[in-house]
């Protein structure tokens, strides 16, 4: 039997069908989904030392199980002291699997150990059905260890789905167990 994430389970069994009811779905293809998440870590000050770009490629590759791309600056900016071409982060794109379980991961472990959690922010949807959610440090995530990091770093994960509207992609991150702020 092949290995299914409890999470795609969960949005097999039980999402799919509150959606359809919620929403009033005619067929099971309109029902909004994860396409993706995005995990980008900028370097910032770092982009001048290689060893912090290195750090960043290994914290995300702990993190996510899955090699990082390192992201690269498109034009110049002389404020910035960045040169076109010049390496600014990392980034992983996760699908399928991988997705679903860094987001239980992230879910059930990760957000509650971030000190003083409340819950996330409900206005960090896009207008077009993606949420991005910032995270401040990558200590949260019990894979890094405290000692064998270089700098604290946050981080920006993108959920992308395929809702057409906020309220659409709230619900379907909500049932996924997304702790929302109320």
């Amino acid at each position: 039997m092949k290995y299914m994430s409890t999470l795609k389970e969960l949005y097999n069994k039980e999402i799919i069908p509150s959606l359809m009811k919620e929403f009033g779905y005619k067929t099971v293809m309109q029902v909004p989904r994860l396409e993706k998440i995005v995990i980008n870590m900028g370097v910032g000050e770092g982009a001048r030392e290689e060893k912090f770009i290195d750090a960043a490629v290994e914290d995300l590759k702990t993190i996510t199980g899955q090699k990082p791309v390192v992201t690269k600056a498109r034009k110049s900016i002389a404020g910035f002291k960045l040169r076109e071409g010049q390496t600014i982060g990392a980034k992983v794109t996760l699908r399928n699997e991988n997705m679903y379980d860094f987001m239980e991961k992230l879910i059930k472990v990760a957000l509650p150990r971030v000190r003083d959690f409340r819950g996330i922010s409900n206005h960090s949807f896009d207008g077009h059905g993606n949420y991005t959610l910032g995270i401040k440090e990558q200590l949260i995530f019990p894979e890094i260890e405290y000692d064998n990091i270089l700098k604290i770093r946050g981080m920006d994960i993108v959920f992308v789905t395929t809702a057409k509207s906020n309220k659409e992609a709230e619900s379907l991150l909500k049932a996924f167990g997304m702790p929302f702020r109320n």
